[in-house]
């Protein structure tokens, strides 16, 4: 018996499956795909990160904008101040320098000097050293006559109320008063005398032994202290008050009215202010 055979199943093949011809005509080309409405994909390595709409703002929120304010508020402010720091410094520089020439100048125009002081005499009431009880109260008066020299030219001193002067000896004050108010014109010696009075004054059973030993020797000491508050004179001006304060440091022979003095040595210094 023969074998039988049966045809193979080929797929039909179409008409569009077909290669078209350069003659046929009919075959119209496929337009351009449009482009892809995907959105690109980023570079591998990096990050995408994705903000709420109502997060992004065109301008500084409320808070932000008042912190932005105040800093600038406080830098305007700190370049006002250093500004004005600069200016007074400036000023001030000036000043000086002004004050300095000024100074100078009247320097050479009235050329002054230092007035000078000294006691020319103390006479002394009230002291007994040699008194039964060794506690009894003292009242002292101590006459002070003083020679106050002015060598300058155009320059007169006033000297004002207010004064005062004492007499020590060692740390114990013995009297205090007061100097006279006047007026010492240019190159002038003025002589003037006070009386200093002390009122109950109780010494120590030590510091009546030591004076009363040096009265025994003759050679007693005492430091007379004078503050003054005086005003220059310059012409028709004036100058603020100035203080004038004098130590005189002296020996005399006796605590009595015939008191005379061994041997002085008066410094003397200003307060400007």
């Amino acid at each position: 018996m023969a074998d039988r055979v049966h045809p193979s199943h080929s797929p039909s093949v179409s008409a569009d499956s077909q290669p078209a011809s350069p003659q046929d005509s009919s075959v119209v080309p496929k337009p351009p795909l449009p482009p892809s409405s995907e959105k690109p994909v980023p570079p591998p390595g990096t990050y995408v990160i994705k903000i709420p709409k109502d997060q992004v703002y065109r301008v500084p929120p409320p808070e932000n904008a008042r912190r932005y304010d105040q800093y600038t508020r406080r830098k305007h402010r700190r370049s006002r101040c250093c500004c004005c720091f600069s200016w007074l410094i400036g000023i001030l520089f000036i000043l000086v320098v002004f004050l300095a020439i000024a100074a100078g100048v009247l320097y050479l125009v009235f050329r002054p000097e230092e007035p000078k002081y000294s006691i020319e005499n103390i006479a002394v009431r009230g002291i007994n050293l040699t008194s039964p009880s060794s506690t009894a109260a003292m009242s002292p008066v101590f006459n002070v006559t003083v020679k106050a020299d002015n060598p300058n030219d155009k320059i007169g001193i006033r000297y004002l109320k207010d004064s005062s002067a004492e007499v020590f000896y060692k740390d114990a004050r013995l009297c205090n008063g007061a100097l006279p108010a006047f007026y010492q014109p240019s190159n002038n010696v003025t002589v003037f005398g006070t009386a200093l009075r002390g009122d109950g004054i109780e010494l120590r059973s030590e510091v009546r032994r030591a004076l009363l030993e040096a009265q025994t020797k003759r050679r007693v000491p005492l430091t007379v202290r004078i503050r003054a508050p005086v005003k220059i004179k310059v012409g028709s001006v004036k100058t603020w008050k100035i203080t004038v304060k004098v130590n005189c440091h002296m020996t005399v022979n006796e605590l009595t009215a015939r008191a005379k003095i061994v041997s002085k040595r008066c410094n003397y210094d200003v307060d400007l202010w």
